[in-house]
């Protein structure tokens, strides 16, 4: 029996896994069965260029719990190991760092991704375990079988053993804190979690399947569970697979999503940079209700994270999918693959094959691309505000719909309203609507004067319509209800001539300001045309622009979004209704009429609620 001490700078090596790396505790596993693929992949490739010459045979990696004697064995039949590469592999531990990293984090907590970092992936098998055995033989002639054993601490013993087939068993004698790893449901959610598409089959426990006989009778057999799908969809080239086969893959990543993806991009690069991956674009719904998480990255089929952010463009972690890149470190912390240049050079690969797709689509078929369109333009203005490129790019393929249910890009819509919607100073006025129903009155004005309104809204409408604002020359937006219609687009400084003076206008003013909320409502007389009702209200663009970019998060405007609405009251003052309010010679008369007006204008914004609403309707019923 042979007696050491593994070769570590530190002697807390052991400590600082069972302490420090505890969050990442599960990834035990993970780090286990790949060093079996490793392993296994190895002996295939060996075989390949006549470096060994035996049977393959079976080169399934097996998983088995023993409850009884609270053990979890990993089994492969690859390459092994000798005495001479155990001694290499798994007692020189290069831990030169650990000092240092006890000193970094001894006062945080763990770093998830510590165990990259100094090569430790056999040792997280220590984060669970209370002691340690390695059996293997090595696949080169004349090699006997060896046993490793170690306790959680810097000792072991290597002695030499019988073992009649290659490979390696990891034996891992489960710590008392850490049994829940004894449970095969916890164990299933692992492999299914981080090896569920691992180029090899793994094998854990077995499951009961219906067989047809030839006589048409049904047998049913025992055989092996295989967790694994060795042979992912995203590892195929784009040419030997059929729509319905990107599909299936999609189910078979989200077996609980019912909905189908709209459509996908399957990613296959080599050079500049290794990437393989299916991106799907599901359907996205104005209200922003998005689950985040769904691309899963992995590193040659080993699962690494589902959390993207900062790794990819946030508006890419709205898609679902798969990357997997072996220019992606497996274990490494998120900052780090944030500053890491080949990733950001495969992230900025993804967003430009994103918008190659999207152009192709638009290109191919507009009319289908238009029916998509609402389903996918939360993600499209998202990029397009969040990437400059990309917004570029979303010129060309980004729609807008107008309230007739016709799309047009930005440079067709601009074309076509040029003419009537050039004000004045020679600025372009695009007039939009957040909300058809509630804004209808004003939407109808519009449209009568010959005017075109778009819809815009989705959360993300007021920081698009700023970056518009900012991004093109000589154009403004301007919301529906932000003004009476013809104050909307000024064509010229005439002032509208009015049928009232400016000691009855005054007077107006005064009446309503004594009936109405001062902190909501800000009260104008003004002269507009006979056709525009008598009284509107409306809100100032800027005023709610602010507010709502505050509330969805950015703009500057740091708190806006908590001060209260407010509203512009307005009373056209060449309206037959305003002069016979004016005229009206009985106070309280006078004080009815407008307090009707008021409330009537409020109830056509849904302003109107709780007492007021029932005193509005008490007086309606006692006029009539």
């Amino acid at each position: 029996m042979n007696k050491g001490h593994i070769n570590v700078t530190a002697q807390n090596i052991f400590p600082i896994i069972k302490k420090f790396l505890y969050s990442d505790q599960e990834i035990f596993l993970r780090e286990l069965v790949s060093n079996a693929v490793d392993a296994t992949t190895k002996i295939k490739a060996l075989a390949s260029i006549g470096e060994f010459n035996g049977e393959l045979g079976d080169l399934s990696i097996r998983i088995n719990v023993d409850k009884k004697a609270k053990t979890i064995t990993i089994s492969d039949k690859g390459v092994g190991m000798t005495a001479e590469e155990i001694e290499k592999y798994i007692n020189e531990v290069a831990f030169s760092g650990a000092e240092d990293f006890v000193n970094k984090y001894k006062d945080k907590g763990a770093d998830k991704g510590i165990i990259g970092h100094f090569g430790l992936g056999f040792y997280s098998a220590f984060m669970v375990a209370k002691k340690v055995e390695i059996l293997t033989r090595s696949f080169k002639d004349g090699e006997e079988g060896n046993h490793w054993t170690c306790e959680g601490n810097p000792e072991f013993t290597l002695d030499s053993v019988r073992k009649d087939e290659r490979g390696t068993d990891i034996i891992l004698h489960i710590a008392d804190d850490a049994e829940e790893f004894l449970e095969d449901h916890r164990i299933n959610e692992l492999l299914n979690k981080y090896c569920k598409f691992l180029p090899v089959p793994i094998i854990f426990g077995t499951k009961e399947i219906t067989e047809k006989k030839d006589d048409d009778k049904e047998e049913k057999k025992t055989v092996d569970n295989v967790i694994n799908n060795p042979e992912p969809a995203w590892t195929k080239t784009p040419t030997d697979l059929k729509d319905e086969d990107y599909k299936n893959f999609y189910r078979e990543l989200y077996p609980m999503t019912f909905e189908e993806p709209l459509f996908h991009i399957h990613l296959n690069v080599d050079y500049p940079f290794d990437l393989t991956g299916i991106l799907y674009f599901p359907r996205i719904k104005p209200n922003m209700d998005v689950r985040q998480n769904k691309i899963q990255l992995y590193q040659n089929q080993v699962f690494v994270t589902d959390s993207l952010e900062g790794i990819v463009p946030d508006f890419l972690t709205l898609l679902h999918g798969v990357i997997d890149s072996k220019d992606i470190p497996l274990n490494v912390s998120r900052s780090y693959l944030q500053s890491d240049a080949q990733v950001k050079k495969i992230s900025g690969h993804i967003t430009k094959k994103v918008a190659d797709k999207m152009e192709q689509l638009f290109k191919q078929d507009r009319e289908d691309f238009a029916k998509k369109w609402e389903d996918i333009k939360v993600l499209i203005e998202y990029g397009m505000l969040s990437e400059d490129k990309f917004f570029e790019r979303a010129k060309t393929f980004g729609l807008y719909k107008d309230t007739k249910g016709e799309y047009h890009t930005m440079d067709e819509l601009r074309e076509r309203i040029k003419e009537q919607h050039t004000d004045k100073d020679g600025n372009l006025v695009v007039l939009y609507a957040a909300d058809t129903e509630a804004q209808h009155s004003y939407i109808k004005k519009a449209e009568d004067k010959g005017y075109t309104v778009i819809v815009m809204d989705t959360p993300l409408t007021p920081h698009l319509v700023q970056k518009f604002e900012t991004a093109l020359e000589k154009i403004t937006f301007s919301r529906v209800d932000s003004a009476p219609v013809e104050q909307l687009i000024k064509k010229d400084d005439k002032e509208t001539s009015s049928t009232l003076d400016e000691k009855q206008k005054e007077g107006l003013k005064k009446t309503v300001e004594e009936l109405i909320d001062a902190k909501l409502f800000t009260v104008t007389v003004d002269n507009l045309s006979e056709t525009e009702g008598p009284v509107m209200i409306t809100m100032p663009e800027f005023m709610r622009r602010m507010k709502e970019m505050e509330a969805t998060g950015g703009g500057g405007f740091y708190g806006m979004a908590n001060l209260p609405e407010t509203y512009n009251l307005i009373w056209n003052a060449n309206h037959p209704l305003t002069k016979r309010v004016v005229e009206e010679s009985d106070e309280d008369k006078k004080k009815s009429m407008v307090k009707q007006a008021n409330d009537l204008a409020m109830l056509s914004q849904q302003l109107l609620k709780g007492e007021a609403l029932e005193n509005f309707v008490k007086r309606s019923y006692g006029m009539m």
